[in-house]
């Protein structure tokens, strides 16, 4: 993509026009290329952080469901080692969460594991 690119995409109101985040998904896209390139796979990479296991919160409650983890902190220091930005602790945990990696719901949730809905 080029700054002409980056502009229009600014001007977009049907999408975030923070010209830093549109900026970061680029970069972002870059770096995972660079990745998959040198034979880390994202996927095996992202899986690593919970020794590709998903793993379950015991939680009862909504308010005793973290925002972060170790998992996510290493998760985040390592993306961003690789180049990646906007990629703090929450919106890793957050990706891990929506990718499977840890599956927070509460203990009697129908999504819970073993719960039948």
């Amino acid at each position: 993509m080029q700054e002409e690119d980056v502009e229009r995409l600014v001007q977009d109101a049907g999408i975030i026009r923070h010209r830093g985040k549109i900026q970061a998904i680029i970069g972002n896209a870059a770096a995972y290329l660079q990745m998959e390139q040198n034979g880390e796979p994202f996927a095996d990479f992202v899986w690593s952080f919970v020794n590709h296991q998903p793993q379950v919160t015991q939680a009862t409650t909504l308010s005793e469901i973290p925002t972060s983890t170790p998992a996510s902190d290493a998760l985040s220091k390592a993306l961003k080692k690789r180049g990646f930005k906007f990629v703090g602790t929450t919106i890793c945990y957050s990706f891990m969460q929506a990718c499977g990696l840890v599956n927070d719901h509460v203990v009697g949730c129908c999504c819970y594991p073993g719960n039948k809905p």
